[in-house]
């Protein structure tokens, strides 16, 4: 997927396959010295306020061009448990990101 940073710095509009456009927040990044890559938890905007999110997570890769960033799909069953395991020390007991 191709991320496109908007102006707001935790604003990212990522476009699928077929040229749709959807806008997500940003909720963090982290870096493994493990895998020696760079990731980001993103959620769809719209969801902001409520009760419930949808959290994905990608590794924030350079992309062929050398002018951006692409996210790339985590499909490592390892790595996967690294990165859920991040996001769970972040998250409270109940699902909720501790501020």
């Amino acid at each position: 997927m191709s991320k496109q940073q908007e102006n707001d710095e935790s604003m990212i509009t990522l476009i699928d396959e077929n040229g749709n456009e959807q806008l997500f927040k940003e909720l963090f990044t982290f870096d493994s010295d493990d895998y020696g890559k760079s990731y980001i938890f993103i959620y769809p905007a719209e969801q902001e306020n409520d009760e419930s999110v949808d959290i994905q997570a990608y590794i924030v890769a350079d992309n062929e061009d050398g002018d951006g960033q692409d996210l790339v799909p985590i499909e490592d069953d390892k790595e996967w448990d690294m990165v859920e395991e991040v996001l769970n020390t972040f998250l409270d007991n109940d699902g909720n990101f501790k501020a």
